[in-house]
């Protein structure tokens, strides 16, 4: 057995008395961590219950990791920024389009004064496990292996402060076609905002534990995703993350890409020691057969993956975004999780 965590995301949490039955309702799901999706609107309008949200899922015995969820569209998700709605500036720019593009320009100081705010606010505010980044990313370029859209030429960000940082640094004009200087400016910058961000929540609380969560993309010398995070070496070796895992894969993909991610994976967690995560796509999308299920688990299982997570609670039933069997493809993954965690 290598599975000792598993982990569910949870979103749309407003009272702790509602939060209580849906912590219930996946304790008997065999959930050990659950995965706080907080919002930009959460930490405006809600966050007096956030503390409380936190303490109740403790009493109840899970841990809990906090995810800014979607915040400057510079994390995965799918609600709005107030950063965008308040920042006209600040913004990625397409580098062939010159175009400014709704999501936030994370090496500007603005977004990443917002960001650490926010952040801290919570590391000195709730009692949470952790702090989970949930697939950082430039909003270009695209490959086919993202959910949200297909492949592009486009890639960001070169907006004015882009440009500047990487003319102080190189010398010259920062190009519109991605070279080495550009990728590894990239690659650099965009690490950046984490580990300065992880390393003042460490300062809070030694304990913290940090996860890091990238694309599952092959990465290989042929194909690359260049969305700030593809260097994997560069984000598992960082000192102020504890857990480095890859998001999820499709239920259509092929077995063979399944296992290539997740051996690689394990792999470069074990190179750095950290931990290792593999997700479920538990919503949106099922299995044709849901046997498939207990297959992937067993296969991340025997690969050696640490913590197995889903998204999401329910399997996002009511949503725009559910599984077209919401809650039988929830009541399955609890199947598996209480199953592999007897193992």
């Amino acid at each position: 057995m290598s599975i000792t965590q598993t982990a569910i995301s949870y979103y749309g949490f407003n009272y702790v008395e509602h939060a209580e039955k849906d912590f219930q309702e996946m304790l008997e799901h065999g959930c050990t961590t659950v995965i706080l999706a907080i919002t930009e609107f959460d930490m405006d309008f809600w966050f007096p219950n956030i503390p409380k949200i936190v303490d109740k899922a403790h009493e109840m015995g899970l841990r809990v990791l906090l995810d800014p969820w979607g915040i400057g569209k510079y994390f995965g998700g799918e609600q709005v920024s107030l950063f965008l709605q308040n920042n006209t500036e600040n913004r990625q720019v397409g580098a062939i389009s010159g175009e400014k593009l709704p999501y936030a320009c994370f090496n500007t100081q603005s977004f990443r004064d917002y960001f650490q705010r926010i952040c801290l606010k919570l590391a000195r505010e709730t009692d949470a496990d952790g702090f989970f980044w949930d697939e950082p990313h430039y909003a270009f370029p695209k490959s086919y292996a993202s959910i949200t859209g297909g492949a592009s030429d486009e890639w960001s960000c070169r907006c004015p402060n882009c440009m500047r940082m990487f003319k102080d640094y190189y010398g010259y004009e920062m190009p519109k076609i991605m070279t080495d200087d550009v990728k590894q400016f990239r690659w650099r910058e965009a690490l950046f905002i984490l580990e300065d961000t992880s390393r003042k929540i460490k300062e809070i609380n030694p304990n913290s534990e940090i996860t890091c969560c990238v694309h599952a993309t092959l990465n290989s010398y042929y194909v690359t995703e260049y969305r700030g995070y593809d260097n994997w070496d560069m984000v598992a070796s960082s000192p102020y993350f504890d857990v480095f895992s890859t998001t999820i894969i499709g239920w259509h993909l092929p077995a063979d890409f399944f296992e290539e991610i997740t051996r690689r994976t394990v792999e470069m967690a074990k190179k750095y020691g950290k931990k290792s995560e593999r997700w479920l796509m538990g919503y949106y999308k099922q299995p044709a057969d849901f046997a498939q299920i207990e297959e992937v688990v067993d296969l991340y299982d025997n690969l050696g993956v640490d913590r197995l997570a889903t998204w999401t609670y329910r399997g996002g039933y009511g949503t725009v975004l559910a599984a077209p069997d919401a809650l039988k493809l929830w009541d399955r993954i609890g199947e598996n999780y209480k199953r592999v965690l007897k193992k």
